[in-house]
């Protein structure tokens, strides 16, 4: 398995950036993992919310590399990760969004909370995965129902699934920076444009820093080669 890969991390328009992002490859192993976490506006220190949870996350798949990339797996690093989150918290409200996607062999595995996004793009077939956002309206304001939240263990609940790629599958994780200001068939068009992932990268890069009013923050990975 080879995997070509390209990141995108900016503060755009906003005072600071609260976005993180982080990427391991061990190709001599057939693995790699990206993940990204939204620290949530109108709570305290989102940067540290979203930095503290990827990177409790990579730590513990890096220490369970050789583990088979499942369902409890991804249960068992979000559940470390919320201990770790809560205790950095000291009970001050802050939380995060996440999503994550890590390759095993020819095997991949997406968890995500949240509105943080993976959509996974096959030749000739578009889209034919995308994570659903765990949202919802109350009294006019759009709320994160599942999240890293200071106190909220119940509201570690991430959904998961698994697909068997293909050669020339593309998985993009992103904040939803990237998806609220750009529109599904520019973002459709980029995607499936036969570009490298840092051209893909540079083309929503282009797009945002004109169009974009939040941090924005993508990986895309694409498999060149099984």
């Amino acid at each position: 398995m080879e995997i070509r890969y390209a990141t995108l991390c900016k503060q755009g328009k906003r005072r600071n950036n609260e976005d993180y992002l982080m990427l391991t490859s061990h190709p001599e192993q057939s693995s790699w993992m990206g993940i990204i976490c939204d620290g949530m506006g109108g709570h305290a220190h989102g940067e540290v919310a979203s930095k503290t949870v990827a990177e409790s996350i990579t730590r513990y798949w890096e220490k369970y590399l050789g583990y088979k990339d499942d369902q409890t797996k991804v249960e068992k690093a979000c559940h470390n990760a919320f201990r770790t989150f809560n205790q950095k918290s000291r009970h001050v409200e802050m939380g995060t969004t996440m999503v994550m996607a890590s390759i095993q062999n020819s095997l991949l595995t997406i968890a995500h909370l949240g509105d943080s996004r993976c959509y996974v793009l096959r030749k000739e077939e578009g889209c034919i995965f995308q994570t659903i956002d765990h949202t919802s309206i109350s009294e006019g304001w759009e709320v994160i129902s599942k999240s890293f939240f200071t106190d909220c263990p119940d509201a570690v609940e991430p959904d998961v699934h698994q697909e068997e790629l293909l050669k020339g599958d593309k998985i993009l994780l992103c904040s939803d920076g990237i998806y609220k200001f750009i529109t599904p068939e520019a973002l459709t068009e980029a995607l499936t444009k036969d570009t490298s992932p840092e051209e893909t990268i540079q083309i929503l890069d282009s797009i945002l820093e004109k169009n974009g009013h939040d941090n924005y923050s993508a990986i895309l990975m694409e498999v060149t080669n099984l």
